[in-house]
């Protein structure tokens, strides 16, 4: 009964610096491996970039990266690129662009949700908020006819998982609430130790069941670090990103030695905000 499949969105978060093969990629082998579980149906990816208050080294504008992956995703009939986190003023965490797009999906006029989304950040002009725009609260699923509101998923690579690990980078309770609200989708290699990962974590262990590891058969070792040092040494990548993107980034000359030493020495800003947070 096809009815009965749980509703997935892909999101993944990252500083697609730039985009590649890899980064599409990671989409079809989470949804092929979904599908044959017999138990999701992936109704759409989200490709978020993160903003430049990220800070990290080499980070190229937003703008440049947003457009980027919108080419890479062009041909694409279900993988879209969506510009709110990178839009903002501020460094979000990941917990709440998940929770954006949760929320995003669950309000009841798509084509209003937008407007009606109140920014985390003040990115310039402050919208008005209208004293209880949403009326009374409908219970869910009211009517039996409609669905439930799709799960959002976070899609990674088994490093963004292993990063957990790494002491300020990640709050305690937004892992919780990552992994017991929305749930992962971690391609990680064949004979990846994602699994002892997993296991040495109490977190992560409780809550196995909502962290989907896909094994990665088909080995795919582009990374944007190893696209930028290739175009820094003036070699080619095509082949290794999409050839709109490649074209995209000769035109405009976009990784140099100069774009690499960006933030350099800057503290990236979750270990800034959350060593703040340890010391008040």
């Amino acid at each position: 009964d096809p009815d009965k499949k749980t509703e997935v969105v892909l999101l993944a978060c990252g500083s697609f610096n730039p985009i590649t093969n890899m980064h599409l990629r990671l989409f079809e082998l989470a949804k092929d491996y979904l599908h044959e579980t017999g138990k999701y149906k992936v109704i759409k990816g989200i490709i978020s970039p993160v903003g430049d208050a990220y800070k990290k080294k080499g980070l190229i504008s937003a703008d440049h990266r947003v457009t980027m992956a919108k080419l890479a995703t062009k041909n694409s009939d279900w993988v879209e690129v969506d510009d709110w986190e990178s839009c903002q003023s501020e460094w979000l965490e990941t917990l709440k662009v998940l929770r954006y797009h949760h929320e995003k999906l669950s309000s009841p006029d798509p084509t209003n949700s937008l407007e009606n989304a109140i920014p985390l950040t003040k990115a310039g002009r402050k919208r008005k908020q209208e004293p209880n725009r949403h009326g009374p609260i409908k219970k869910k699923n009211q009517n039996p006819d409609i669905k439930s509101v799709p799960q959002v998923k976070l899609l990674c690579g088994s490093d963004i998982l292993e990063s957990f690990g790494i002491p300020n980078l990640w709050k305690l309770e937004d892992i919780t609430e990552i992994v017991e609200n929305h749930g992962l989708v971690c391609i990680c290699r064949a004979g990846n130790s994602v699994q002892k990962f997993i296991y040495e974590s109490d977190i992560l262990w409780r809550h196995r069941n909502n962290i989907h590891l896909v094994e990665e058969w088909i080995t795919n070792d582009i990374s944007s670090t190893k696209i930028r040092r290739a175009l820094r040494r003036g070699q080619s990548i095509r082949y290794l990103v999409p050839d709109a993107v490649q074209a995209y980034i000769e035109k405009h000359n976009l990784y140099s030695p100069e774009s690499e030493d960006r933030n350099a020495g800057v503290v990236l800003a979750p270990l800034q905000k959350h060593a703040s947070d340890s010391k008040n």
